[in-house]
């Protein structure tokens, strides 16, 4: 932790005004912290894993995102989409912090089949394993180690393992550290990240041999020499043999090179430095007879000597062994050949690669290609160095110059950078690219003919925004599941701190959606016109983006438009085929520059959102007329009667249309009470119009005084006779509520719940028939109790007690537990506890239905 940076209310943020704070908690800049508490147990995960790269997430201050905040082994810039997401996305490092629970996934398709939505975004091939990261015993973030899907399979078991050492190294350290912090709560309230991530590199292994560096001072007058042990030794001469002349070095220089080193005095002398002289010196390391020469460079300037003397080289003896040998290698082979660092900026090409792209060296070196060569701007070209780092693959494809004739490239990528081959190449077969025997097609082959002429430098990254939010939208079927998908990608993916949503209805703007804003900010700007002063009205009625990058640009345009906190906004129409949809409204709490992508990716982003919330708003119109027809069949008012109270609860799915085949009836008949409940295959208003058949017919049944088996018989013939290809579930009691006698018939239905006076609660263990409609002739037997006084009947279908992934007798179980541990005085009460966890459940794969009667 930086401590020199500290104010008076704790550590100062480094990244400027309105991130600090005098809490305490780890703030953006507050990187010194987060390399102390994260560097070595990242790198160790990685080195334990076998993988190449490795990132750390850990949560926002506001807890909507998991911001990255270290990344080893791969780099940043190709993260840049994912350098904030949202903790409810469907993203697997979201997943393993939401679950507190290790998640691995060997390669992509395993990550395609649970996560569908981040290959989108990443479609490439790489095994990826996730840790959450803790501090005081909760979750705070999450460790991912990416890891190359060619290499020998592991099981989840060996990567828990591989991880829990950094696990516990980083839960240690961290708790440590936010301890010490100032600030109140425990310590993992304090830990949290706002800033960039920090880059951390590999070791980097040791370079055979070991590049050598020697000093000298030649005093050109004198011919006196002065040299370090390290110059010594290049020139193979001991201290106690060296003369302190030029002729001790001149001895043991290449006779062939002596012109070297007498053009290096002149040099010196006449431009004042010298430049790169090659010079082969005498190796002597094999014997007598096996001696070689060294090849050295000799690097230097004119500088100022003693007394008497004022031309004195002040040198470098540089072993060209590992560069020079290289880069003459290089230059010598007919393929070109270029390196570029992990980010994938050009540190070398030879000068085969110049010719064949077209583009100088100079202008080349420090440069990504794809922005000095105008026919590589195609964001395609720099995909495929993304598939390269990213897989750690071999990637093969070949490219079509301007010129007309085709390239081969071959990319070889490790952690440190990326080497590449070009060579000149024929067109693709009708089959495919031609690749070169013996290489691998990667991840994303193909041959891609750039278009012709300059292309905008779209970046890929920008790109990935769009796909990511399309395939996300794709599952979003309420204009609710809509706005919260646009919120939870839109938010972490450019670091927006406020949203609004807003749709135009009958010529005025309404509020959809919003997210970050004080509370009543935009209350008076409900119901608008669309003929007010205000951007989203005017972003809407023009169709055209509108962005600005300080508060000083929005005032200029909007004299007197009330501002909140926010810095930076941008104004979205939301444009669905023509029609106008309505506006999206960003903010950004500090000054924004929007760089021509992010204004692309935003204005495609608003599209995608305006054809999602216009699908989802016809989808709801078409939902509650469904649930219209499916409340019809329902019952509005369950009889009274005397010495029974009942209440029933119904909620439906938040799959398909809501509505499906739940229901439950109260039915008074001679003998007493008949208490009912049933469930209709599928979800659909067919599977609703068959349940309000059965539900006459049962009641019809009931009401004739039938006895239990009898009514359940004839229903189970009747669903037959409609041939509607579905089957049901009942449950049908009959109880006689003077004496609490009761007689139960059962087809296919999970068991009833009895919660007996003394508060124990027990599944009723009921013989069983089949489900309705399977066989028209079945039997279904009678099972007779008695209730005593005070006790209480649950009947409830099974999107009650089912959850995904567990078993149904867990389901129960739970139930059981919660009706014997809630209290009985009110069976309303009784009944919205039993249904609480299914009704704040996101996700609802099935109807639920419960109908509790308390015999008093």
């Amino acid at each position: 932790m930086d401590e020199s940076a500290a104010g008076p209310d704790g550590p100062r943020s480094r990244d400027g005004p309105g991130r600090g704070g005098g809490d305490g908690r780890v703030r953006t800049g507050d990187t010194g912290w987060i390399e102390a508490a994260l560097t070595s147990a990242l790198i160790g995960a990685v080195r334990d894993l076998g993988g190449y790269g490795g990132l750390v997430y850990l949560r926002s201050r506001d807890r909507r995102s998991l911001v990255l905040a270290m990344v080893t082994g791969v780099p940043r810039s190709l993260l840049r989409s994912w350098w904030r997401v949202p903790v409810g996305g469907a993203l697997p490092m979201a997943e393993a912090y939401r679950r507190d629970e290790t998640l691995w996934l060997p390669d992509e398709r395993a990550t395609m089949v649970r996560f569908p939505h981040f290959t989108a975004g990443l479609p490439y091939s790489f095994g990826s394993a996730y840790q959450p990261v803790r501090a005081g015993g909760e979750a705070v973030g999450v460790l991912v180690v990416l890891r190359s899907a060619a290499r020998s399979p592991m099981d989840a078991a060996a990567v828990e393992q591989a991880l829990r050492p950094a696990g516990q190294a980083m839960e240690e350290r961290l708790t440590r550290l936010a301890a010490g912090r100032p600030g109140t709560g425990p310590a993992a309230y304090r830990v949290e990240y706002d800033g960039e991530p920090v880059g951390v590199r590999l070791p980097t292994p040791a370079v055979h041999p070991p590049v050598r560096v020697g000093l000298i001072d030649w005093d050109l007058d004198s011919d006196r020499c002065t040299a370090d042990d390290e110059a010594l030794a290049l020139l193979g001469i001991g201290r106690t043999e060296f003369g302190g002349t030029m002729a001790d070095i001149e001895a043991r220089i290449s006779p062939d090179d002596l012109h070297e080193l007498r053009a290096s005095r002149r040099d010196a002398l006449t431009l004042g430095r010298v430049r790169s002289r090659h010079l082969r010196v005498r190796d002597d390391s094999a014997g007598e007879a096996e001696a070689g020469y060294r090849p050295v460079e000799l690097w230097g300037h004119l500088g100022h000597g003693g007394a008497g003397s004022a031309r004195v080289l002040v040198g470098a003896l540089v072993d060209a062994v590992s560069g020079l040998t290289a880069a003459e290698a290089a230059e010598r082979l007919p393929d070109g050949l270029f390196s570029l660092d992990q980010d994938g900026r050009v540190t070398y090409a030879n000068r085969c690669c110049e010719e064949l792209l077209g583009g100088g060296r100079e202008a080349l070196l420090g440069r990504y290609p794809w922005e000095v060569i105008t026919w590589l701007r195609d964001p395609a070209y720099e995909d495929r160095y993304r598939a390269a780092m990213l897989s750690q693959e071999q990637v093969s494809f070949l490219v079509r110059h301007p010129a007309g004739n085709w390239l081969s490239f071959v990319l070889y990528p490790d952690v440190h950078g990326l080497t590449g081959r070009v060579r000149p190449a024929g067109p693709p077969t009708e089959a495919g690219p031609a690749l070169e025997a013996g290489s691998t097609a990667g991840p994303v082959p193909g041959a891609v003919t750039p278009p012709p002429g300059p292309v905008a430098a779209a970046r890929a990254g920008a790109l990935y925004h769009v796909v990511q939010m399309a395939s996300v939208l794709t599952q979003a079927v309420t204009v609710e599941d809509v706005c919260r998908a646009v919120s939870e990608q839109l938010l972490p993916a450019f670091g927006v701190r406020e949203l609004a949503l807003y749709t135009v209805r009958e010529g005025r703007m309404y509020l959809l959606w919003e997210s970050g804003y004080p509370e009543g900010f935009l209350a008076p700007f409900e119901g608008v016109t669309l003929d007010t002063q205000l951007p989203g009205v005017h972003a809407l009625t023009t169709r055209l983006p509108l962005f600005f990058e300080s508060p000083e640009d929005l005032s200029v345009a909007y004299p007197g438009i009330t501002l909140d906190r926010m810095s930076a906004w941008s104004f979205l129409p939301l444009i669905a085929s023509g029609h106008p949809v309505g506006s999206c409204i960003l903010g950004w709490d500090t000054p924004h520059r929007f760089t021509p992508d992010e204004r692309a990716a935003l204005t495609a982003l608003s599209g995608l959102a305006a054809q999602a919330l216009e699908r989802a708003r016809l989808y709801d119109a078409e939902s509650a007329v469904a649930r219209g027809l499916q409340e019809g069949l329902l019952p509005h008012r369950l009889p009274a009667v005397v010495g029974l109270r009942t209440t029933g609860r119904y909620l439906p799915g938040t799959q398909g249309m809501a509505i499906g085949g739940d229901w439950y009836d109260v039915i008074t008949t001679g003998r007493g009470v008949a208490l009912v409940i049933g469930d209709v295959e599928g979800h659909s208003v067919g599977a609703a119009a068959v349940m309000g058949q059965l539900r006459s017919a049962v009641h019809a049944f009931a009401a004739s005084e039938w006895p239990p088996q009898e009514v359940i018989t004839h229903t189970n013939r009747h669903l037959a006779e409609l041939e509607a290809d579905v089957c049901a579930t009942c449950c049908y009691i009959e109880l006689d509520p003077r004496t609490g006698r009761a007689f139960a018939v059962r087809a296919g239905h999970p068991p009833p719940l009895l919660r007996r006076p003394d508060g124990h609660a027990e599944t009723l263990d009921l013989v069983g028939g089949v489900m309705l409609g399977v066989q028209p002739d079945a039997d279904y037997p009678v099972t007779e109790l008695t209730l005593a006084p005070g006790s209480v009947l649950a009947l409830y279908t099974d999107g009650l007690v089912e959850q995904p992934g567990s078993d149904i007798e867990a389901g129960i179980e739970e139930v059981r537990r919660c009706l014997a541990d809630t209290p009985a005085d009110s069976v309303d009460h009784l009944a919205d506890r039993l249904v609480r966890t299914a009704r704040r459940a996101r996700e609802r794969p099935d109807d639920v239905a419960l109908l509790l009667t308390a015999y008093r």
